[in-house]
C-alpha cells in the first residue's frame, strides 16, 4: 500500500465501500469526495494499476461496463492501513486544543 498514490488509495477505499462498484459509481463517489471532476483518463489507468498490483479484481457487467471488487489482498492492505491510521488518530484524541 505504501507505493500507492493518495488517489489510488482513495480508489481502493471507494471500491471497497460501494455496493456495486463500477466505473461511473466510483467516479461519482470520488467526485463527491474531491468536489471536482475526475476525468476518465485519470480514473481508469489508476484502476488498472490497482488490478495489476492485485488489490482489486476487474470483471464485466456488460459489454460497456466493468465492475471492480477488492481482492483478499486488497482487504488486508486496507485493514493494515486502518490500523496504522488508528494509531495516530488515537494519539490526536489525547491532545487538548486551546480555543481562545
Amino acid at each position: 500500500m505504501n507505493d500507492l498514490t493518495g488517489f489510488q488509495r482513495d480508489l481502493l477505499w471507494a471500491v471497497s465501500g460501494l455496493d456495486e462498484p463500477h466505473g461511473l459509481a466510483i467516479k461519482t463517489e470520488l467526485e463527491n469526495y474531491y468536489d471536482t471532476e475526475i476525468h476518465h483518463g485519470r480514473l481508469y489507468p489508476n484502476l488498472d494499476t490497482l488490478v495489476d498490483k492485485g488489490l482489486i479484481k476487474k470483471g464485466q457487467i456488460d459489454k460497456r461496463t466493468n465492475k471492480y471488487e477488492p481482492t483478499d489482498r486488497g482487504h488486508r492492505e486496507l485493514e493494515a492501513r486502518r490500523e496504522w491510521e488508528n494509531k495516530y488518530i488515537s494519539d490526536l484524541s489525547s491532545i487538548e486544543t486551546n480555543t481562545d
